[in-house]
Formats: C-alpha cells, sequence, structure tokens
C-alpha cells in the first residue's frame, strides 16, 4: 500500500477501492493542493441503480467528504446507445422518455449519499445529454473522431472479447468509448473536472478520454478504478436469487435490502464493511476477527451501516428489529413485507401455490411446487406437505394477515384488502 499524502487516495486504499490509477503521484499531489473534481458516470438502463452500482456511490462519497467536489454522470446522451464493455450483446435501445424517467427515478438515491449544491465542495448532478444530443455530426468527426484510432480501439479487451466470440459490434456501440472520451473533455471544460473514476471494466474507456484531453490541450486527466467486485462463492454482486438488489426504496424494500447484507458470506464480511460503511477501521478491525457464530454479530451490524446509509437509520434499526422479531422470538412481526389480496379469494380459498407467487416468493407454480417438496414452504410457521392445500379466511391470525415463509429468511405477510 502506498503512503498516500492526500486524505482521499489514503482512505480509498485502505478500505480496498483501489484497482488501477494512472499517475498515482501526479494524482495524489494534486489531490494534496487544491479541491480536485472528479465523476463518475452511470448509465440510466433502469429506474434504479442496484448494490453492484454502491461501490462507485461509496467513492463519490469519500471524494465529497475529504473535501472535494464530486459529479454523478447521468447518461442521458450515452444512454441512447449504450456501453458494449464485456457485453456479448446490444443493449435494447430506450427512448428518450424512458431515458428521462429512469434519471428522475435514480437521483433520489444519490442524495442518502452526497450533498448537492452550488458550492466549490458540493456535489452535482449533470446529464450528458446536455451536449452530446446537440453535437453536429460532421464537426464531431473532424474535431473529435480524427483523434481516434480504429486500430487501437480495436487492441480493448472489452472490443475484443465480442469479435474473437464472433458477436456482432455494431457502428453505434463502437462509438460509445469515442463519446465517454469526449464527456471527459467536456466535463473539464465545463466544470475542470479532472479525474475519472469508474469499474476496472472503464479503464480502457477512460484512458481513451485522457489521450483526448492530451490531444485536445485539457490539463493532464487522470484515471482511478476500483475493483470488480465478487462474492467469494463468485457470484456478482447486486445479484440475489431473486433478482437484483435495487437500491430505490420502491423496487425494494429496506427490510429486503437489510437481509441482503445479512446473508453476507462469512470471507466477505471486513472487505464489505470497509467498502459499504464509513465505520472507523479499528472497528472493523475488531469486528472482523470474530469468529463462529459472533459473525453473525458483524453481518447485522454490516447490513444495519449499509441499510442505514440508502434508507436512514430510523428504517435499518426497524428492518433489524424485524428480522430479530421474525428469527430469533419467532413472533409475527407487523413490518414485514405486505402484500394485499382481495378479501373475497380469501373468502373462497387460494391454492397455496398461487399464493406463493402472487406474495413474490416464488416465480411460477412449478417453482412454489418444488419448494413445497424441499419441506421450504410454510403458512403461519406450519410447514406444508400438500401441494394442493388451500389457503382460507380460516388461516388469518389474531392480527388479521397470513404469514408465508420461505426458508428460513423469506417473509411475506398476506393481508385481505
Amino acid at each position: 500500500m502506498s503512503a498516500f499524502k492526500s486524505d482521499f487516495l489514503r482512505i480509498l486504499s485502505e478500505r480496498g477501492f483501489i484497482h488501477q490509477m494512472s499517475d498515482e503521484t501526479g494524482l495524489d499531489e494534486l489531490f494534496a493542493k487544491e479541491i480536485v473534481t472528479g465523476y463518475i458516470g452511470f448509465d440510466p438502463t433502469a429506474p434504479s441503480l442496484h448494490a453492484g452500482g454502491l461501490i462507485q456511490i461509496m467513492m463519490l462519497h469519500w471524494m465529497q467528504k475529504t473535501g472535494h467536489r464530486p459529479i454523478a454522470l447521468m447518461g442521458g446522451g450515452t444512454g441512447m446507445v449504450g456501453d458494449p464493455s464485456f457485453k456479448d450483446e446490444a443493449r435494447k435501445l430506450m427512448t428518450l422518455e424512458t431515458i428521462a424517467d429512469n434519471i428522475a427515478s435514480i437521483k433520489q438515491v444519490f442524495t442518502n449519499y452526497l450533498t448537492f449544491g452550488e458550492g466549490p465542495r458540493d456535489a452535482l448532478m449533470v446529464d450528458n445529454g446536455e451536449w452530446l444530443r446537440k453535437l453536429n455530426y460532421l464537426e464531431f468527426l473532424r474535431d473529435v473522431g480524427a483523434h481516434f484510432s480504429v486500430n487501437r480501439m480495436l487492441s480493448f479487451d472489452s472490443v475484443k472479447l465480442r469479435l474473437d466470440r464472433q458477436q456482432s459490434l455494431s457502428f453505434l456501440e463502437f462509438n460509445y468509448m469515442v463519446l465517454q472520451a469526449y464527456d471527459f473533455v467536456e466535463l473539464n471544460k465545463r466544470y475542470g473536472t479532472r479525474l475519472q473514476m469508474g469499474g476496472s471494466d472503464q479503464w480502457g474507456n477512460i484512458i481513451n478520454g485522457i489521450d483526448l484531453g492530451h490531444r485536445m490541450d485539457t490539463p493532464q486527466l487522470y484515471a482511478l478504478t476500483s475493483p470488480l467486485l465478487t462474492t467469494s462463492s463468485g457470484a456478482k454482486m447486486g445479484k440475489s436469487m431473486n433478482g437484483a438488489v435495487w437500491l430505490n426504496p420502491d423496487m425494494l424494500s429496506a427490510y429486503d435490502f437489510w437481509q441482503y447484507w445479512r446473508n453476507t458470506e462469512d470471507a466477505d464480511v471486513e472487505r464489505f464493511l470497509k467498502l459499504y460503511t464509513t465505520m472507523p477501521m479499528d472497528e472493523i478491525a475488531r469486528l472482523a476477527v470474530l469468529g463462529g457464530s459472533e459473525i453473525n454479530e458483524a453481518k447485522k451490524v454490516l447490513a444495519t451501516e449499509v441499510t442505514a446509509m440508502l434508507h436512514g437509520r430510523e428504517a435499518a434499526e426497524q428492518a433489524a428489529e424485524t428480522a430479530r422479531k421474525t428469527f430469533e422470538e419467532g413472533a409475527l412481526a407487523e413490518t414485514l413485507p405486505t402484500v394485499t389480496v382481495p378479501a373475497a379469494e380469501i373468502e373462497a380459498g387460494l391454492g397455496v401455490l398461487s399464493l406463493f407467487v402472487a406474495a413474490g416468493l416464488a416465480a411460477s407454480n412449478g417453482e412454489a411446487r418444488r419448494h413445497v417438496k424441499g419441506g421450504a414452504v410454510r403458512v403461519n410457521d406450519e410447514t406444508i406437505e400438500d401441494d394442493r392445500r388451500i389457503v382460507s379466511r380460516d388461516d388469518l391470525t389474531a392480527e388479521g394477515v397470513i404469514k408465508l415463509s420461505l426458508g428460513r429468511k423469506k417473509h411475506v405477510l398476506v393481508r385481505p384488502a
């Protein structure tokens, strides 16, 4: 580990954020002597980012916390093209309306990690559609395209991977790296941006921007990438058995988000505490040495701290308390995720398979049937052995709900509407 002079790089280094830097010494000196503006780009391919993008948001958070200015760049322009980096096939093209809706939805998450405003250290959220959509194609080809070597672009791993597999790479996608490089130059011109950060898969694209800056006479630009994270068992960050771990609360509840982090593998606890919380390093070191069943306490701390940053302390502690009541006391916690079902349907009786599908605990009747055969399905804590079991008003608890459980950790309350 290098002995960095700047707080920002020292913190990023000791917490495990740094994979590569373009000029370690130069960047460290820049951070040590002035307020640096840096950015990360986010493609609005969905109405929410997922937990896989949290490492990037945390890098922006630490940048601001150490006295610098972060920019969250929304890809309102590049989102019309789609980043081909390490993708097997082209992304589906989105309409302008969908892109605008996604950006508006994504914005709400950033306010939990960054302070926005007009001050020299206040974060900015910028949309590259502001300049990319106004470009004159012929002028852009002449002024910017002339600086790019197709031979070099073909040598990038992200492009070679597609071509080696003989998978089509459209001219539209090929332009993505040109547009991303131009973003870096444009952000330098508009905001004095000197640093672009991103995941390690973005290294080639970021270096392109630095090279373009040299040719277009910007001050020295810098690159910093974070490692592409997987869990110890090789699973992709931000994915769970039930799909993406969304950051927006309307797409994933605080309780389900808390549960995702509570289920962290033992070997990942220390690493995730460093990356995804702002807890002091000595406290993380204390939790990291816990062994046996005590490691579960460290996982609860991780889940609560990560959830508190996104959803607020109150929601995080409520999620922790709901889990405690459900798993440790076996009590019915009213704060469990809830679905409503028309009272008439409960009156008439519903098949247990279709009810589990309606509650989001299974994707299909066939999947629910397999869970029944595996002994994982419970209604009001009673294991269901008959996949033709009918759930009706007789199953309503004293609280007027029906508790559905899949395994030990997934619970949903069904409430008559």
